[in-house]
């Protein structure tokens, strides 16, 4: 098996590429150990030290680390993944397989639903596939006054360039598409 890994925009997170499907549907973020313990990957995952964050895409693994260099923990990193597809295991617990995404309550007021469903098609169709090439994600979260709130995920959460990444890539977009649309906000 080989695993490839690409580098993203955030320094501190690392993007590895099984050549597997990892998650079939959605996507899952753990910021810590206790919330992982619905998935034995990401649990190995964080009994390396220094790995704090595991985020699962449609074929990828984004790994988030704090302190040692990447040179010391991508091996350990790459045997988990590596022992783990190998073993044949399950990703997910067969408990969590129904999403373990807990973003919250949308909201948006009633009279906003044709604005809402436009700014999550082009959240879907534009903003997703190339958020999920720097191994993150953004979902919508809601909308209110002529602001959207958006929950950045994996590489996004805590990136250096997400901020920009909102305010120049995502706001413009929604913007020239939507004229209601003001700013966009991360929660």
């Amino acid at each position: 098996m080989f695993i490839q890994t690409e580098a993203t925009p955030n320094p501190a997170t690392l993007k590895f590429l099984p050549g597997k499907v990892v998650m079939e549907t959605g996507t899952a973020e753990f910021r810590d150990a206790e919330s992982a313990e619905v998935s034995p990957l990401a649990v190995r995952l964080f009994d390396i030290p220094g790995v704090t964050g595991v985020f699962f895409g449609y074929d990828f693994i984004t790994v988030t680390k704090d302190g040692p260099e990447w040179q010391h923990l991508k091996p350990a990193i790459l045997g988990t993944i590596m022992e783990h597809f190998m073993s044949g295991a399950k990703v997910m617990a067969a408990s969590a397989m129904g999403g373990t995404e807990t973003d919250g309550e949308e909201f948006f007021d009633a009279g906003d639903e044709t604005i809402v469903a436009t700014i999550k098609e082009l959240l879907e169709t534009r903003v997703r596939p190339a958020v999920a090439q720097d191994g993150g994600d953004i979902t919508f979260r809601g909308f209110k006054d002529g602001k959207v709130y958006l929950n950045m995920k994996g590489a996004c959460s805590g990136c250096p360039s997400s901020t920009a990444t909102l305010k120049h890539g995502v706001q413009n977009l929604l913007r020239h598409f939507i004229p209601e649309v003001q700013e966009v906000e991360a929660v």
